[in-house]
């Protein structure tokens, strides 16, 4: 009696097998990898060649964000402060701090400061600071409570879906213009975030694009 099946399908359950532990052990690999902080980032706290503390400068002294990063309401990148901008107080104030060591040999040598990056977009990610500081996201709402950190740290996703959320709801995040740079601002009782929000948006014609070409351009 003949066989029913081509001979080649003796081998078809190991072949079907060995493609199904493949395929799972790519997506396993691929979930450890894009969805740990290893690719968010979430908690990345790289050491700075200055010990530059926010919640000195900015909670305690009370300086305004924009004194460090001039260009974040006219540019599309937000700049970290020369050496000069530094120096404008620390060649008075701790001037001979230790710690200041790097700042006092840049300011010297005209060699800029390699400050390292915390919060990185992807290239292909179009992002506009001064778009979004000047309708009313502020920066607490990408980059947390950095008025409170010793150390900056990286405590938000930055992932498409964070992104989508806000561009799907902008009501839950925008302020009044006042209120961008005040890091500790908080809605008050008679007049719910949202219901704000709402007023803003619609005085201000918000409407974030949701489609690929609004970030990948």
């Amino acid at each position: 009696m003949a066989n029913f099946f081509p001979k080649w399908t003796n081998k078809l359950p190991v072949q079907i097998l060995i493609g199904v532990v493949l395929i799972a052990t790519f997506n396993v690999l691929g979930i450890w990898y894009w969805f740990t902080p290893k690719f968010t980032r979430v908690g990345y706290q790289p050491e700075q060649p200055i010990p530059f503390s926010h919640a000195i400068h900015v909670k305690q002294l009370g300086m305004d964000c924009r004194y460090c990063h001039s260009f974040v309401e006219v540019s599309g990148h937000s700049n970290i402060p020369t050496t000069q901008t530094c120096m404008n107080c620390h060649s008075h104030v701790q001037k001979d701090n230790p710690k200041l060591a790097v700042l006092r040999e840049s300011h010297e040598k005209g060699i800029p400061i390699k400050w390292v990056k915390v919060h990185q977009l992807p290239d292909y990610v179009y992002f506009n600071h001064s778009v979004h500081v000047n309708r009313g996201v502020s920066c607490v709402s990408c980059h947390g409570q950095v008025n409170e950190m010793d150390v900056v740290e990286h405590v938000k996703t930055f992932s498409m879906d964070f992104c989508l959320e806000c561009h799907k709801n902008p009501e839950h995040a925008v302020r009044k213009n006042e209120d961008v740079f005040n890091l500790d601002w908080k809605p008050g009782r008679e007049q719910r975030q949202e219901s704000l929000g709402k007023n803003l948006v619609h005085d201000w014609k918000v409407n974030p694009p949701i489609n690929c070409a609004g970030c990948h351009r």
